[in-house]
């Protein structure tokens, strides 16, 4: 056996000898998210070590072609961060490429309200105003019907987050968008695996976001990808990541369209090299060939855990069912989500606050988190900023005084499940 092979074969063997301590109540912290990695993700992860493929290669080549297949899409970009790649979606919409339909400064974005900030920054980055709409209690997404109501004379796209894996209801959503002429972004970070009407999310907007961070559906430890069906939007993605250039060939590759030297672009000399000529004000915001190896090997058991995720929630929900002072979550009808988490919102008649319950909660080494931002409008980071609030934020408010969420990811066992039903119900029968 050559060198290398020992060294693989040691990481394996080295994985299998990490012995997990088993679950003690109230002593092992039950985590909301996380990442679930086996031998087979470390022995990927020190073979592409191995190679010092530094920068991105084939591997991350390979994890595009196969993630865009298994997300049922055209075109995969990879990046280094799922806020990246909502960055990157939204900037493509910008393009001078795209003539007349391109966003421009002042143009308006739908959003929500309450979710997580990255969704609404790359608008206010790309100097558009975001049109916040509030979102339904129990789903904790927006409707058609509010988002029809926002839409303004210089409203030209929508861009909303799957809330908590939950989808929206998008096929509604991309069908008003197409009566108005608008792009549709669907920000699916928290929702890889999820269907709508039995179609997978990230399939019905003009483009597509995920995120690959620890907390979500597969991890490349960092990273995020921007999928569309649309080659144009494709091409000028791919030209955002890259610095903005114009050319096409892999980095270390020379003369894929076998005119390198032939081109003749704005003002500069005939047949200057087009591996730098420059269409587009850009970033480089490529990922790594050793986080493609992770996300490829991740990527075989992308239905195993979102198997996980739906029954632990189904489990939590069940056995949370009539317990009095809870709004319980609920799947947007005709929707099967692949589940980021089971959020909980306290009633206002409840004989109990949401702080008194996350209190014992935490006591106890369960793990909560809120609904990420509750109302953005409400945070330091967006006074002054140039936004429009299309209707009052009623729920959204209610997110950020009253609404929580514990974890349903694969890591967690049907014990850790079980405790927190019965730490909840303890909690409530005290007070």
């Amino acid at each position: 056996m050559d060198t290398r092979s020992q060294l693989l074969e040691l990481t394996r063997t080295f994985h299998k000898e990490q012995n997990e301590e088993p679950f003690v109540p109230g002593q092992t912290p039950i985590l909301p998210s996380g990442a679930v990695l086996d031998d087979e993700d470390r022995v990927a992860f020190v073979e592409a070590a191995l190679d010092l493929r530094i920068a991105a290669g084939a591997r991350a080549r390979k994890f595009e072609s196969r993630f865009a297949k298994a997300m049922r899409q055209r075109k995969a970009h990879l990046t280094n961060s799922g806020s990246s790649a909502n960055l990157l979606a939204l900037s493509a919409l910008t393009s001078h490429q795209l003539e007349d339909a391109a966003l421009k400064p002042g143009d308006e974005v739908i959003t929500v309200a309450t979710g997580f900030p990255t969704t609404v920054n790359p608008v206010l980055q790309n100097g558009l105003v975001p049109v916040f709409v509030d979102i339904e209690l129990g789903t904790y997404n927006t409707t058609p019907e509010r988002i029809e109501r926002a839409i303004g004379p210089r409203t030209k796209a929508i861009m909303i987050a799957h809330a908590l894996g939950n989808p929206f209801q998008v096929a509604e959503v991309a069908e008003l968008a197409a009566q108005h002429e608008l792009f549709l972004v669907e920000d699916n970070c928290d929702a890889v695996g999820s269907y709508y009407q039995g179609k997978l999310t990230g399939t019905y907007g003009d483009l597509s976001t995920v995120s690959f961070y620890p907390a979500h559906h597969i991890t490349m430890g960092e990273g995020g990808c921007v999928l569309t069906g649309d080659l144009r939007l494709a091409r000028i993605v791919e030209s955002l990541r890259d610095w903005g250039r114009d050319c096409w060939c892999e980095p270390g590759e020379d003369n894929r369209c076998l005119k390198r030297f032939d081109y003749t672009f704005g003002t500069l000399p005939p047949g200057y090299d087009h591996k730098y000529v420059f269409s587009h004000v850009g970033y480089n915001l490529k990922a790594t060939d050793v986080q493609a190896a992770l996300g490829l090997s991740q990527l075989r058991h992308l239905d195993e855990f979102g198997a996980a995720r739906r029954r632990n929630w189904t489990r939590l929900r069940e056995g949370l069912r009539d317990v009095p002072g809870l709004l319980l979550p609920e799947a947007t009808e005709g929707s099967d989500p692949s589940w980021f988490g089971f959020v909980i919102t306290v009633a206002p008649d409840a004989s109990f606050t949401r702080g008194e319950l996350v209190t014992f909660l935490e006591e106890r080494k369960i793990r909560t988190r809120r609904l990420f931002a509750g109302n953005l409008t409400r945070h330091p980071a967006y006074q002054g900023r140039d936004f429009r609030i299309a209707e009052e934020l009623v729920n959204s408010d209610v997110t950020t005084e009253s609404t929580f969420w514990i974890g349903v990811y694969p890591g967690i066992t049907d014990e850790m499940t079980d405790y927190m039903v019965a730490s909840v119900r303890e909690f409530v029968a005290r007070a």
